[in-house]
């Protein structure tokens, strides 16, 4: 890591990176609040990185042979150990701010009034950013795979009557073009968190992406995750608590364990923003609620929230390759109704705004 002067001018900083590509290295360059560095990328650990000390614009070198180090908050003086966060701003929505920005919409998308009728309800119950699922990773290759890009088309247009900028997962390296051209934000899933292959291709893409946790991931895993797609020069990267899978699980506590102290615990290792899925770690609407309000008591910048209409049940209608069909509502029970949103938001942000009033 190269701390760079404060008033390196543009040139040194080229002359710097042209030096550190002579080494057989890449470079990035991070700019902070009150600091510039250059992160070297590669392995260090035969190289002299001493050499560069000497350079126009360097103030410090710091050899780092470390896990992560682009998303550390230990090696980023321009973060620091103060709490600072990075705020990733997608289309205009800032996450990582002082305010508590709410996500909420289908977990999958099914037509186009369903998706119409949710963005309408999200926003006005307080969401900030829609999230919906136009290609859906399912246990059973024989479950409502999405629709693809036909969803995709759906969630554009929601986004063009109401406003708010779209996330949504991507699955694949191949697709990573075509739901650029329609989303704000890409989602990669707890089953892809090491899906090293699609995490190069969204951080090559620049756009900002919603990292979840791997179901069996530890911190370090989540946060080396986060470094595949940092490596590739995306620093655009909001991570998401939704659950591990124990030995301890059961009906009755839901479809995964929240681990709460994550929260608190990965935000000091990093300087990224955080947030919460409170649905698919529960599983379950009445387990919803609270934990999300938990979440936000312990730190979290933000929540998604599958949310569904009023008139929704368990079985829902869509049409694929011009043939209407019928199939289970993805996630049905843990979705809340527009009304419990409501509530929620409003819960939550009295909660984060109680936890960040100076006592």
């Amino acid at each position: 890591m190269l701390q760079l002067r404060a008033d390196v001018t543009p040139q040194q900083i080229k002359d710097v990176e042209s030096a550190i590509r002579e080494l057989g290295l890449r470079s990035q360059l991070v700019i902070g609040e009150t600091a510039a560095t250059l992160q070297v990328i590669g392995d260090e650990t035969d190289k002299d990185l001493h050499v560069l000390a000497g350079m126009q614009g360097v103030e410090k070198v710091t050899p780092v042979n470390a896990p992560y180090k682009l998303v550390s908050r230990r090696l980023h003086p321009e973060y620091g150990l103060n709490g600072h966060t990075k705020v990733v701003n997608v289309a205009g929505v800032e996450i990582g701010g002082t305010s508590l920005v709410v996500m909420g919409g289908p977990c999958a998308v099914y037509n186009r009034q369903q998706v119409l009728e949710t963005a309408r309800a999200a926003k006005e119950a307080g969401a900030r950013i829609m999230r919906g699922g136009a290609y859906k990773p399912r246990s059973s290759p024989h479950s409502f795979q999405g629709l693809g890009k036909a969803g995709l088309e759906m969630l554009m247009e929601a986004k063009q009557e109401t406003g708010l900028p779209v996330v949504t997962e991507v699955l694949d390296p191949r697709h990573v073009e075509l739901v650029a051209q329609y989303a704000d934000m890409f989602q990669i899933g707890t089953r892809n968190a090491q899906n090293f292959e699609l995490l190069r291709e969204v951080g090559r893409s620049r756009m900002p992406v919603l990292l979840k946790r791997g179901f069996a991931a530890t911190l370090e895993e989540w946060l080396c995750a986060a470094e595949y797609i940092a490596s590739e020069g995306n620093m655009n990267i909001v991570l998401c608590e939704r659950g591990m899978k124990t030995p301890f699980q059961s009906s009755e506590n839901g479809r995964f364990n929240f681990d709460i102290q994550a929260i608190p615990a990965v935000k000091a290792l990093t300087y990224l923003p955080v947030i919460a899925d409170p649905s698919h770690s529960t599983g379950k609407r009445a387990l919803v609620t609270p934990i999300a309000l938990a979440a936000v008591a312990a730190g979290t910048h933000g929540l998604i929230l599958d949310i569904r209409r009023e008139a929704d049940g368990p079985i829902i209608e869509y049409v694929k390759d011009g043939v209407a069909m019928k199939t289970a509502y993805c996630d049905y029970e843990q979705a809340l109704t527009p009304k419990e949103l409501e509530t929620l938001a409003v819960a939550a942000k009295a909660v984060h705004t109680a936890m960040h009033t100076p006592v």
